[in-house]
């Protein structure tokens, strides 16, 4: 079975991460009565100085989306390892259909790494896990989607800017009410909210306009610059696996420490093949499943996916797909310690959080917060402290 991560198994980028150019903030109190918000939507929109001959027919279209909802709460997958995740997304359909792209579009590869400094393997990771390469870019109407994410007190800082956005986009004529996408309300075949739309859009074709749907160069372009609007440094790396010995010291590793590449090779840091990538370069040891799984050299072009999504385990099994359409070889996954089961992970971050770690949410997640507690107590305890949660360290708390 393919996973298409567009059709709602992933929280995506609107889920994490502001847009490229976007804003959080509150414009109308969520809650309430939907058909009650959806006036006070509009009467905002026309105190920002819409026309009502645009905000009628918008708003007049929108209702609200339970299936929106719906999705919006799932999040089992976040609570795969990266092993699992990342070997069930990285499937030989999509390393085929993968390479077969890049031969396909090289030329539009090239003009893009040329003009914004993007290379291929970046894009065509994100193309594949977004939208399969474009074969579905989601059935969920997009002004439903917007008002729902809105009118809901979960986040609706988030998803409120997203609205006037595509508000505006309808208004040049670029936004059909019927537009469908993602249940985040990213729309196109690299998925992009409409304040990026309308920030990093990018004509890629020259025919005068922006088709992210229909469109490959449009949608691969403005992506390409989305990236850029995240802070890509043109002709760097992003990620390299390597080897790390035995004695290195673990409380310094993990995406929140940096050092300079020659100094982890001095602590005996190694590139699993050839040299590094990036020898001037600053870097951070990326060990998705702690000391005894497999392990990366994180460069900076690595924290500017983060942008693009804030899911650990999706950001680093995209960079490593990227490697892997650029020509490296399978990770070793080593022989990690297995993952605590989710009623264990919650145990975990409740008794952290009784310590004082801001793990936000008790949901059996791993993600930023909790690693940096784990990895917080991992060292007070004198433990490896590798940020991975261990039975052990369950115990010890």
């Amino acid at each position: 079975m393919r996973l298409t991560l567009s059709a709602g198994l992933l929280l995506l980028t609107a889920t994490f991460a502001q847009a490229a150019g976007g804003e959080r903030k509150l414009y109308v109190q969520c809650g309430g009565t939907f058909s009650g918000f959806v006036k006070k939507m509009k009467a905002e929109a026309e105190r920002q100085g819409f026309a009502p001959a645009v905000t009628q027919p918008f708003f007049a279209s929108a209702s609200l989306s339970k299936r929106t909802l719906s999705a919006d709460r799932r999040q089992g997958i976040f609570k795969t390892n990266f092993i699992d995740f990342s070997r069930k997304l990285i499937a030989q359909y999509r390393i085929d259909k993968g390479r077969s792209s890049a031969r396909k579009y090289d030329r539009i590869f090239d003009a893009i790494d040329a003009k914004l400094g993007v290379p291929r393997g970046i894009l065509l990771s994100f193309w594949a896990f977004e939208t399969d390469f474009g074969a579905f870019t989601g059935d969920f109407n997009t002004v439903d989607t917007l008002m729902t994410l809105s009118h809901d007190c979960r986040r609706p800082d988030l998803f409120q800017p997203q609205v006037f956005a595509a508000l505006e986009l309808y208004r040049r004529g670029n936004f059909p009410l019927s537009t469908q996408g993602a249940w985040a309300g990213e729309v196109g075949q690299v998925q992009m909210l409409p304040r990026d739309i309308i920030d990093r859009g990018y004509d890629g074709d020259g025919d005068g306009k922006i088709d992210l749907d229909h469109s490959v160069a449009d949608a691969l372009f403005s992506g390409a610059n989305m990236l850029r609007g995240f802070g890509w440094r043109p002709g760097e790396p992003w990620m390299q696996e390597i080897v790390v010995p035995s004695d290195l010291p673990w409380h310094e590793t993990g995406m929140a420490q940096s050092k300079p590449v020659s100094e982890w090779a001095r602590l005996g840091v190694k590139p699993r093949s050839g040299s590094f990538e990036g020898p001037r370069l600053g870097g951070s040891i990326l060990l998705p499943m702690g000391r005894k799984g497999p392990a990366f050299m994180a460069y900076p072009n690595y924290h500017a996916l983060f942008e693009w999504n804030q899911s650990f385990v999706y950001v680093a099994t995209a960079a490593y797909f990227a490697t892997r359409l650029s020509g490296a070889p399978v990770y070793n996954a080593g022989n990690p310690d297995p993952m605590l089961g989710d009623r264990q992970m919650k145990a975990l971050q409740t008794k952290l959080a009784k310590r004082g770690y801001d793990v936000g949410k008790i949901d059996g997640i791993l993600g930023a917060g909790t690693r940096a507690a784990v990895q917080a107590e991992q060292k007070r305890l004198g433990l490896p402290a590798d940020a991975w949660p261990t039975r052990e360290l369950l115990t010890r708390l």
